[in-house]
């Protein structure tokens, strides 16, 4: 029995070793979202900019867009602020913004002090229309075709190199079909 438990931590290690290769083997990038194919999630909030304005999910319905969830608490989306702009301005993508868990003075100061990329800001002061996306964090983003269906979701800072190889191939996919 004694010479049985001197392989015991032997064992542990190989059961921990198991584990962290399988770990290893999946893409740390790549997280699922429910939502892909499937319409935005029904909402009514409020613009960023002015509380008494509602938009809802028939926002994103006749056109080919970019929905990015950001916040001013975020050091990430202060990176890929000027690439939004660029997108904006020289590409013509309209980018919807999600101002997500934030507050309203600060982000409206933050749009001022940056420039607005943002066709348009929800407001989601609590989080509900990022729940039911899938958020994990921001800044996240969003690729929602014509007809308001989710398309592809990227998590992280969206710079040239994401634009170029994953978005904007995405985005005139989805252009073309609608």
């Amino acid at each position: 029995m004694k010479r049985a438990l001197l392989f015991l931590p032997l064992l542990v290690a190989a059961v921990i070793g198991v584990v962290l290769f399988w770990g290893l083997g999946n893409d740390p990038t790549k997280l699922e979202s429910a939502r892909i194919d499937d319409p935005v999630p029904a909402f009514s909030l409020p613009s960023l900019q002015d509380p008494s304005k509602l938009f809802s999910e028939e926002e994103f319905k006749g056109k080919v867009a970019l929905l990015n969830v950001w916040a001013t608490w975020c050091p990430s989306c202060r990176v890929e602020h000027p690439y939004l702009l660029k997108i904006a301005k020289e590409y013509g993508v309209p980018v919807i913004g999600l101002n997500y868990k934030d507050d309203r003075q600060a982000a409206k100061q933050w749009l001022i002090k940056l420039d607005d990329p943002y066709l348009f800001n929800i407001f989601d002061e609590k989080g509900r229309l990022g729940l039911d996306l899938g958020v994990y964090g921001a800044p996240e983003t969003y690729i929602v075709d014509s007809e308001g269906i989710v398309r592809y979701r990227h998590v992280g800072v969206v710079d040239d190199r994401v634009w170029k190889t994953i978005l904007e191939p995405r985005v005139k996919q989805y252009t073309n079909e609608g």
